[in-house]
């Protein structure tokens, strides 16, 4: 696979993630913390980074709204749920194992 095809097969990978995660707004960030050791957040840092070695500036907020489809402000509104106890407890073991 040559560099061209390799980087449109990566971005076709990114958007299908991004419809993936669009259509199960019901999945917490936390539980993505917990389960794969990254979220939403996460990847719009790594956008924000992205976007930035490419010679573009981007701040955060235009980074997450790309990944949530929306204002990050708007999607916590309306999709998160405040984390249990148990999710809690589950995150701070899942960050313990990766020290």
């Amino acid at each position: 696979m040559n560099a061209e095809t390799k980087t449109a097969v990566d971005a076709a990978v990114l958007k299908r993630l991004l419809t993936h995660l669009d259509d199960r707004r019901d999945v917490q960030n936390i539980e993505l913390m917990i389960l794969a050791g990254f979220c939403r957040n996460c990847l719009s840092k790594w956008y924000r980074e992205a976007a930035e070695e490419q010679g573009v500036e981007l701040d955060l907020g235009a980074a997450q709204e790309r990944i949530y489809g929306m204002p990050y402000a708007e999607w916590k509104q309306q999709f998160q749920k405040p984390a249990t106890a148990e999710q809690l407890e589950q995150f701070e073991a899942a960050q313990a194992r990766q020290d």
